[in-house]
């Protein structure tokens, strides 16, 4: 994996994100504020690989500004092309082994599990980090349960660092971080709210808050 380390604040969007009028604007604000503590995650399942490529490339140069990683999710060729941190995978997505293969040692590669199995395939296959959840029930899985905090316990005997995601707000971070989470992953506790950037600053503070960093 590169050497800028692992935020522990990932910020991903979804389609209805990436098609608000405001997007390019307040990823700016966000990346801004963020800096070398975010990770900022271009996903968008029902967009095109076009679409994906246009977005990123617009946030790049603010990224590389603020120190703060940018990945793309799914789209190895997207992360390939523009020369990006690193590439979120999803379990249709390529395999993390092949994704290295392509992009190199130095890139950055996460997965998002939903199981044991899955955390394991992850691991063998030499993913930096791994996305655990639906921790809590969540609006972007509707109907579906959370697995609860004991599943970012069983994921850390992996070794790789877990980042917890599903439902995390911000009152939960210190529950999630002392279950053994490195981090944790959002969408709706920020992109829903009135304004993302205040947002932001808070999930940090209560990371830092719970491990002592500044």
């Amino acid at each position: 994996m590169s050497d800028r380390g692992m935020p522990r604040l990932h910020l991903v969007t979804d389609d209805a994100v990436l098609h608000r009028p405001d997007f390019q604007s307040v990823a700016a604000e966000v990346l801004e504020v963020g800096g070398t503590r975010l990770a900022f995650h271009v996903r968008g399942p029902g967009c095109t690989g076009s679409a994906i490529y246009d977005e990123a490339r617009t946030l790049a140069p603010i990224a590389r500004r603020a120190g703060a990683t940018l990945l793309v999710n799914d789209r190895v060729d997207v992360a390939l092309a523009l020369g990006l941190h690193g590439v979120h995978l999803a379990q249709r997505s390529l395999p993390p082994a092949v994704a290295r293969d392509i992009l190199g040692s130095g890139s950055m590669i996460g997965v998002s599990t939903h199981s044991s199995s899955e955390l394991a395939e992850a691991a063998e296959g030499g993913a930096d980090y791994a996305f655990v959840g639906a921790i809590f029930e969540t609006a972007s899985h509707p109907g579906l349960p959370g697995r609860g905090l004991d599943a970012i316990a069983t994921a850390g005997e992996t070794g790789l660092p877990v980042i917890a995601i599903g439902g995390v707000a911000i009152t939960d971070v210190a529950d999630v971080l002392a279950a053994g989470a490195s981090g944790v992953a959002v969408i709706g506790g920020v992109w829903s709210t009135p304004h993302p950037r205040d947002a932001v600053i808070r999930y940090l503070d209560a990371l830092e808050h719970e491990t002592g960093e500044s």
